[in-house]
């Protein structure tokens, strides 16, 4: 492990005006989104997508790096070259998706329950090792906690904490930059206070468990779901409230150590994502940068245009630029309504 070396990555992971593209979607994940645009999920149709996503004229000066997928670091662009080699090629960092999915935690004594662990320690130092050989020079592992009901409970959050925390010391030990993603659902009814009682729940204890595990914050990022009112809520709260929420709760779990936190979508539609993240930055300085890791907010307006059409690919990556170039203006806070229909 070069400290050195992971500090520069992460710091370039959240450059002022750069964000990331997560195109990290599972077969399954990416087939529910074909299915949309009535594509069928085959091998070269992902293929062809991510080509399309990768090779966007410009891309690069809006995003600093790429979440690939196990299938899709070991694909190839149309002259051969390899696709984490076509996007280090513009200076977009190559990075890879490596949990093996949130699986039903086991409580045998109260039965089912709703909360999930997020699987795939089991030969991770291994799959590091090829995934460094291949391009990879940053991660994602991602944790889900649900609110409901007497949930999240302490056992999911402090198994979900230690298996981020192991899966961050791996990394690093790899030469590879850990992005922790302990989301946040957005799915139930849950008040926006209720929101942020379970993300601090998770924060504080994902930080002690950091610590425990010898991880070196200033090579690592956060990807953080926004402080949020669940979708069904009947009392939304406004883009100010989210942002000064979500902000000041960064503030008191999130050491000023880690370079910077990049912000999921989780549901939101495009536009209200830009909004948010150009709501937080308009806060003042903050101990870290703010940026965005989006997939649907980013990939919506694309498949939409495009629908597995070639003759459409041209105006398909215009989509995604502008769409990239819009959350580039919010990570500076300058961001604005008028900008949507400037494409």
């Amino acid at each position: 492990m070069n400290v050195n070396d992971l500090v520069a990555v992460a710091n370039a992971l959240v450059e002022p005006g750069k964000g990331l593209l997560a195109a990290d979607e599972s077969e399954a994940t990416i087939a529910k989104r074909f299915q949309e645009i009535d594509l069928e999920s085959t091998e070269a149709n992902r293929l062809a997508y991510r080509r399309l996503l990768f090779t966007a004229d410009g891309i690069e000066r809006y995003l600093s790096g790429v979440i690939l997928f196990d299938e899709t670091i070991r694909q190839s662009a149309e002259d051969g070259t390899p696709l984490p080699k076509l996007l280090s090629d513009k200076g977009v960092i190559p990075g890879i998706k490596v949990d093996k999915g949130a699986k039903p935690l086991a409580r045998p004594l109260i039965g089912s329950s709703e909360e999930k662990v997020t699987e795939g320690l089991d030969g991770l130092r291994e799959r590091l090792a090829e995934y460094h050989a291949l391009g990879a020079r940053f991660a994602k592992w991602r944790a889900v906690i649900t609110i409901g009901d007497g949930i999240p409970t302490s056992a999911c959050i402090e198994a979900n904490a230690h298996a981020l925390a192991r899966y961050a010391a791996l990394c690093q030990e790899a030469g590879i930059v850990p992005i922790v993603e302990p989301e946040v659902l957005i799915d139930g009814d849950h008040t926006i206070d209720e929101c942020r009682a379970a993300t601090a729940g998770i924060w504080q204890q994902l930080y002690a468990q950091m610590h425990r595990q010898g991880v070196v914050l200033e090579g690592s990022v956060l990807k953080a779901s926004m402080v949020l009112s669940g979708k069904s809520c009947p009392q939304q709260a406004s883009v100010e409230e989210v942002a000064e929420q979500t902000v000041s709760l960064l503030r008191e779990y999130v050491p000023a150590a880690v370079p910077g936190v990049v912000f999921l979508s989780g549901g939101q539609s495009p536009v209200r994502a830009t909004e948010h993240l150009n709501a937080m930055n308009r806060l003042g300085p903050q101990p870290w940068k703010l940026g965005f890791s989006y997939a649907r907010a980013l990939q919506a307006p694309v498949l939409a245009t495009w629908r597995g059409e070639p003759d459409k690919t041209a105006v398909a990556q215009q989509a995604l630029v502008h769409r990239a170039h819009l959350n580039s203006e919010a990570m500076l806070g300058r961001y604005s309504s008028d900008m949507e229909q400037a494409a």
